[in-house]
C-alpha cells in the first residue's frame, strides 16, 4: 500500500521535495529488511496483550498423547495460551500489504491468498480443539470430533495448492519459470558473461514442465510442506527457529531469481516479478523472530495450527514461484525429517499389524522430536540440534 502510494503520488512528492526521502520505496532491498524490521516490532510489541487477552478466555493448550511417559514430559505444557498464529500471519499479511507491490505482482496475490487461506483452516481446527470439552458438556458428556480430520485438512490443503500452482503457472512471462530447478544443475547453456542478456538458452537436459506436471508438484510441495511444519511444532521454539532461518533463506533464493546476471551465474531459473517475494518472506522471518520471543523455553504461548499450517504452506508458495522446491527441501530438512517420521512410523505399524498380528514402531514415538525426547533429550537439547 506505501509503495502503491508512493508509486502513484511520485510527481506530487517531487514538487513539494519529498521524492528524494520516499524514493527509497523503490529499493527492494530496503522494503525486505524493513519488512523484517517492521512485523518483528508488530509482534514484540502486540504479542504480550495477546497473550493475556487469551488466557482471559482460556484459549489454552491441553496436549494428550498415547503415551503416559510422554504426557508425563509434557505436563508442564498445560495451559499455555495457543493460536499466537494470529499475530503471525496478522502480522505478516499487513507488512506485506504495506511494502509489497500489492497492486501488480501475481506473486504476492498467490501468496497472500494461501496465507490467509490455510490461517482460516488452522484457526477453525484449533477452535475446534479448544471447545470439545463444552460441545462435549452440551451434548451430555457424547464426545464431539476434536479438531478436523486429516482427510479434511488435506482437501483444504491440496484444494488451495491447486489453485496456487494454476495462478503461478499463469504468471509466469518466460518458459524459465515452468523448469523443475535441481541443486547443482545448470539451468542455462554457458554464455559470455556480456551475453547475459534474456532470453537465455536452456540447458537441454532441464525438464520444462507442462501445467498438469507443475499443478501436481506444487499443491503437493503446499500440502505437505504445510502439514510438515505443523507437525513440527511440537516444543518450545523449534518450528519457529527452523521457519526463521528457512525465511531468510527465501529471502536470499527471491533477490537471486529476480536478477537475471544472479541467476545465470548461480544456475537458477530466472522468474521475473519475484523479487517482490523478497519482502513477503522478510515479514514472514521478523514476525517469527518476533514469536521465538515468547515461545523459546519455557513458551509463552503456542502458534497453533493457525500459525504452522499457514506459515509452512506460505513458505512452499514462495518456493514454487521462484522454482526452488528441492532447495527448500535441503533449507528446511527438519520439517520433512519430522512428516517422514510420522509416515514411516504409522505406515510401519499398520504394516506389521497385519503381517504380524501385532503392531509394532520403529521410533519410540512420532514425530522424531519426541523420540528424542523420550529417549532422555532435554527439550532445549532436541531444539538446539534439529
Amino acid at each position: 500500500m506505501l509503495y502503491a502510494l508512493v508509486e502513484n503520488l511520485q510527481n506530487w512528492l517531487d514538487s513539494v521535495g519529498l521524492y528524494p526521502v520516499v524514493q527509497v520505496m523503490f529499493q527492494l532491498e530496503f522494503r525486505a529488511f524493513f519488512a523484517v524490521l517492521l512485523s518483528f516490532g508488530m509482534v514484540l510489541v502486540l504479542m504480550p496483550k495477546l497473550i493475556a487477552k487469551l488466557r482471559s478466555v482460556k484459549v489454552t493448550d491441553d496436549p494428550e498423547f498415547y503415551g503416559k511417559d510422554l504426557n508425563a514430559i509434557m505436563a508442564s505444557k498445560r495451559g499455555t495460551p495457543t493460536m499466537g498464529g494470529i499475530l503471525l500471519c496478522g502480522s505478516v499479511f499487513l507488512t506485506t500489504v504495506l511494502l509489497a507491490d500489492v497492486v501488480h505482482s501475481r506473486y504476492v496475490h498467490v501468496s497472500l491468498i494461501v496465507l490467509v487461506w490455510l490461517a482460516g483452516v488452522g484457526a477453525w481446527d484449533d477452535w475446534m480443539k479448544l471447545t470439545q470439552a463444552a460441545r462435549d458438556k452440551r451434548n451430555g458428556g457424547k464426545r464431539s470430533r476434536d479438531g478436523l480430520l486429516a482427510w479434511e485438512k488435506l482437501v483444504f490443503q491440496f484444494g488451495i495448492g491447486v489453485i496456487a500452482s494454476w495462478f503461478i503457472w499463469n504468471a509466469a512471462t518466460v518458459p524459465d519459470a515452468h523448469v523443475l530447478n535441481l541443486p547443482f544443475q545448470r539451468t542455462y547453456l554457458p554464455a559470455p558473461t556480456e551475453g547475459v542478456i534474456q532470453p537465455l538458452d536452456i540447458a537441454p537436459g532441464v525438464w520444462q514442465m507442462g501445467l498438469i506436471t507443475f499443478m501436481l508438484l506444487g499443491s503437493f510441495m503446499i500440502a505437505f510442506t504445510s502439514n510438515a511444519v505443523n507437525l513440527t511444532d511440537g516444543l518450545d521454539g523449534l518450528a519457529g527457529g527452523t521457519l526463521l532461518i528457512a525465511a531468510f533463506a527465501m529471502m536470499v533464493l527471491t533477490w537471486i531469481s529476480a536478477s537475471q546476471r544472479a541467476s545465470y551465474f548461480l544456475m537458477v531459473p530466472y522468474v521475473p516479478g519475484s523479487g517482490e517475494l523478497m519482502v513477503i518472506a522478510g515479514a514472514m522471518a521478523g514476525a517469527c523472530l518476533g514469536f521465538l520471543w515468547f515461545n523459546v523455553a519455557p513458551a509463552q504461548i503456542f502458534m497453533g495450527d493457525t500459525g504452522s499450517l499457514a506459515m509452512g504452506g506460505l513458505l512452499a508458495t514462495i518456493a514454487v514461484c521462484v522454482r526452488q522446491e528441492a532447495l527448500l527441501v535441503l533449507i528446511g530438512g527438519v520439517f520433512y525429517l519430522e512428516a517422514l517420521s510420522v509416515i514411516m512410523q504409522v505406515g510401519w505399524f499398520k504394516f506389521t499389524r497385519i503381517r504380524f498380528g501385532e503392531g509394532r514402531r520403529i521410533l519410540l514415538c512420532a514425530p522424531a522430536h519426541h523420540h528424542f525426547q523420550q529417549a532422555g533429550w532435554k527439550e532445549t537439547q532436541v531444539v538446539g540440534r534439529f
